[in-house]
């Protein structure tokens, strides 16, 4: 007889809900008391001094307060004892989902009516500065309360240590909000404390500041004796006790965070006595001195983080003797030396269960030791931003767990071993900005089949060679490509061609001097955010009609790219197309394919025909520079006031036609460059309304008129070049007023009568002030240059005050007079042109004494006399033409009793 019972599965699974509603608080049902009266009364009055902009309390209006959303009844009693309102978005900005999800206004007092509530959670929200209310203190039942990132400000009510059951507080006080430092919430008394000693296990006052709490701060949270957790982020402390009472009660502290904070201390002894400790946040402290043997006391630690200070000395070996350490993070200190005995140390702990090391950007140096590859379980490891060199050492393979291996920006330079291909787990490799050298063979990559991003650069005077058979096709998908002054050319090999999830993208100066596929641009335009292909010489054309959504700036410049402009259909802000041989017209529609442009860039090609007017439409364009093209027509005249333009360079074109007055419409317009092109008539008189232009260049045009007088208003104005142009009459007085002019250029023209004497009043090469000059111009800063003119009279006596001039160049006018006798004045002159003009009497004595002057040229004029011997400039180039010069290095001899001719 068979004596087993045999039941249908329903009745198992009848008897699981049953015994489950027995022993588990529900949410109400209909099976149930519906919830107390009184309680939905109260918890209706909570609602109404709410705000509640997206509708998360709209189930709060039916007969049951216990099915409605975030509130827990008790099963047997209907008693609420759980409240949960934290906002479920998360997005850190005050226009995001955060703000849609926020609860706001008023916490009501009738939440005090509801006598059993247990948990309260009031998180994410947005109370605007409100108080925590005093009667938080009244519901006594309260075992887990948070008001975390909820904008609440003023004093922490001591109300709060009423609540002696109270197991979790949060009061971590940062707000989602964008007006991060309008609120704060601070506690200058922290003597509630005590009143949570025999309950709390959980305290997070993060950004709360105690910065009023006095020296005792540390004092009174070591009165909670059952503490397991303590976070006081960036809570504006400023002394770290060096020791603590005998009668402290942290013994059970497994988490302390007190990161963000002014100490300015040694680490502190009394931290080794808490020996049940797992994880130690001590970042940004201004910690001093050494690491301290005494962490060997914590050998539960599993997690330290002192990043961010002030250590120094070695990293010491106690470190790698913490057997449950798991994550370690020294880094932006001040260590010094190797790490063989931390890593030797480690490699020798068996029981190592580290996961990630970070020693980013300290002043660590030497080889990294075989030692390493002992780290079998090590997972990421980060060592940026120091001074190691040589190279990897080949153990590195035996690090099978590796997913992030990071050596960038340091010293290395010397070989990446062959054993790199062995690591199957490895996601991120960077090995950029390096001195690394060698070959890569298809073993250095064999296995890395999680590879997603790779970065490789090194200097430009090594030689590092990517070698990988031309059809190889790799094991890994990248998403991340960084390759800098590394050979891979000179085709564009298979590997990277499979590469079709790459959402960044940077081969630089590799040289690749193949055409690249249009369909791998096919294949990544959906997914690539940056594009930068740039100091290679790839040849062939760009496809067209490409749609790339997500690219934000591209930049193929300096290639040997053919053919139109790319209509691509991208939101891209940064477009470089420079140094190619790309040709024909640019697109009319190039505000709607291209609508967020900030900065173009398509000088030295060959693009034909007028500049679109469309440009006019890019709303947030900022520069543009077309210059070394062949564009014709005139320039546009639709520029907008709204616009964001601060630089247009459009020279070395055929572009005709008048200067647009509209140009001066552009608020920010501070650089327009105009030269070498066919531009006619005067300068519009509405560019006296420019008053951000830095920079004016409109020399070889055929611009005629008188030289405005009104540039002295443009207070801004550094650099004024209207060389070989057509401009007649004097030179305006006015310009003398000019305050930061730097650069003076009016060669070339048809200008008469005299230099003006306040010359000397340009005040920015007296003072020598300060300019972000255009890198280009720097050449040329703080000179004047006259040249090529009808200028008559004598140099004025005024222009010795530019105590700054670099440069002066009087040449080709009907300059007369002597050459100032104290010229010497000028004492940081570096060239001096006065050829070509009626200069008489002696060359003064005082050249000699001009230090900086390294080029000098007073060929026909009418000078006499001896050459000065002191004068280092022995070219006879620089006298000819001067019939009456006599002495070294011209020919002519000077007569042996001839005195020397002393200028006034």
């Amino acid at each position: 007889m068979d004596l087993k019972l045999k039941l249908k599965p329903s009745f198992f699974l009848s008897f699981l809900i049953f015994v489950f509603l027995l022993q588990k608080p529900v949410l109400g049902s209909a099976s149930y008391p519906k919830c107390i009266s009184s309680e939905r009364q109260a918890l209706l009055t909570f609602k109404q001094s709410l705000t509640d902009p997206s509708g998360r309390l709209f189930s709060w209006s039916g007969p049951d307060c216990c099915k409605w959303r975030g509130v827990l009844c008790d099963r047997r009693t209907s008693h609420v004892l759980k409240i949960d309102l934290r906002n479920p978005n998360q997005t850190l900005t005050q226009n995001g989902e955060f703000k849609k999800g926020a609860l706001g206004g008023k916490i009501h007092p009738s939440l005090t009516r509801l006598k059993f509530l247990s948990y309260l959670d009031l998180s994410s929200n947005d109370f605007k500065g409100r108080k925590i209310p005093e009667f938080m203190g009244s519901i006594v039942c309260l075992r887990y309360l948070n008001l975390s990132f909820s904008s609440f400000s003023g004093e922490v009510p001591v109300s709060l240590g009423n609540l002696s059951k109270l197991e979790s507080l949060d009061l971590y006080a940062q707000t989602f909000r964008d007006d991060l430092f309008t609120f704060k919430l601070r506690a200058s008394n922290l003597g509630w404390l005590s009143g949570l000693s025999s309950s709390l296990t959980y305290l997070n006052m993060g950004f709360v500041s105690l910065s009023s709490a006095g020296e005792t701060w540390l004092h009174d949270f070591t009165r909670l004796s059952k503490l397991k957790e303590l976070h006081l982020f960036n809570c504006e402390l400023q002394s770290l006790p060096l020791s603590l009472p005998s009668s402290a009660h942290l013994k059970l502290l497994e988490v302390l965070d007190l990161s963000r904070n002014y100490f300015y201390s040694p680490i502190p002894n009394w931290l080794f006595d808490f020996t049940s400790l797992r994880k130690l946040f001590l970042q940004s402290l201004r910690l001093q001195g050494s690491i301290s043997p005494g962490f060997k006391k914590l050998h539960l630690l599993e997690t330290l983080v002192l990043s961010s200070n002030e250590l120094s000395g070695e990293i010491p070996a106690v470190l790698g003797d913490l057997p449950q350490l798991k994550y370690l993070d020294l880094s932006e200190n001040s260590f010094q030396g190797q790490i063989h005995r931390f890593l030797d140390a480690l490699s020798k702990n068996k029981g190592s269960s580290l996961l990630s090391l970070r020693l980013n950007f300290d002043r660590l140096e030497g080889t990294l030791p075989e030692s390493l590859g002992a780290l079998r379980n090590l997972e990421t490891l980060e060592l940026t931003g120091n001074s190691f060199t040589g190279s990897i050492p080949s153990s590195l393979g035996n690090m099978a767990s590796l997913k992030k291996l990071d050596i960038s920006y340091n010293s290395m330079n010397g070989k990446i071993p062959e054993s790199l291909g062995k690591l199957e787990k490895l996601v991120d490799l960077n090995l950029m900005e390096n001195k690394w050298e060698g070959v890569l063979l298809k073993s250095h990559f064999l296995n890395l089949k999680s590879l997603k991003s790779f970065s490789l650069t090194t200097e430009t005077n090594r030689s590092l060679v990517i070698n990988l058979p031309s059809t190889w096709v790799p094991p890994f998908r990248l998403e991340l490509i960084n390759i800098e002054n590394c050979q891979i050319g000179p085709t564009f090999p298979m590997w990277l061609q499979v590469q079709k999830k790459l959402n960044s993208v940077t081969l630089r100066n590799t040289g690749i001097a193949d055409k690249i596929p249009h369909s791998w641009f096919l294949r990544i335009a959906s997914g690539v955010t940056s594009l930068f292909l740039e100091n290679n010489r790839i040849k062939g054309t760009l496809p067209q009609n490409l749609v790339f959504p997500n690219l934000a700036a591209f930049d193929l410049s300096s290639n040997n790219f053919q053919g139109p402009f790319p209509r691509w259909k991208t939101n891209a802000t940064e477009l470089y197309l420079y140094h190619n041989n790309f040709s024909g017209s640019l697109p009319t529609d190039i505000d709607v394919l291209m609508p967020r442009l900030k900065n173009i860039k398509l000088f030295h090609n060959s693009f034909t025909g007028e500049i679109p007017s469309s440009l006019c439409e890019v709303a947030g364009l900022e520069t543009i520079n077309l210059r070394s093209n062949r564009f014709s027509g005139s320039f546009p005249k639709c520029w907008h006031g709204s616009s964001e333009l601060y630089e247009i360079n459009a020279s070395q074109n055929n572009i005709s036609g008048e200067i647009p007055g509209s140009l001066c419409v552009l608020p920010r317009l501070s650089d327009l460059l105009l030269d070498q092109n066919a531009l006619e008539g005067n300068i519009p008189d509405t560019f006296q309304n420019c008053s951000s232009l830095r920079h004016i260049g409109l020399g070889g045009n055929k611009l005629t008129g008188k030289i405005p007088s009104w540039l002295s208003k443009l207070s801004s104005l550094s650099m004024l070049r209207l060389q070989s142009n057509s401009f007649d009459g004097q030179i305006p007085d006015d310009i003398c007023s000019a305050p930061s002019l730097h650069i003076l250029d009016l060669s070339g023209n048809k200008l008469s009568g005299p230099i003006p004497k306040c010359i000397g009043n340009l005040t920015a090469i007296v003072q020598h002030k300060s300019v972000d000059e255009y890198y280009e111009y720097q050449e040329i800063r703080d000179s004047i240059n006259l040249s090529g003119n009808n200028i008559n009279g004598e140099i004025p006596a005024e222009i010795l005050d530019l105590t700054y001039l670099r440069i002066l160049n009087l040449s080709r006018n009907f300059i007369a007079g002597s050459i100032p006798g104290n010229i010497s004045k000028l004492g940081h002159l570096e060239t001096l042109d006065l050829s070509s003009n009626k200069f008489y009497g002696a060359i003064p004595q005082s050249l000699a004494a001009m230090s900086s002057l390294h080029t000098l040229n007073l060929s026909y004029n009418k000078l006499e006399g001896s050459i000065p011997k002191q004068l280092k400039f022995k070219d006879p180039s620089s006298y000819i033409g001067n019939e009456l010069l006599c002495g070294k290095p011209l020919p002519k001899k000077c007569p042996r009793k001839q005195k020397h001719v002393v200028a006034n």
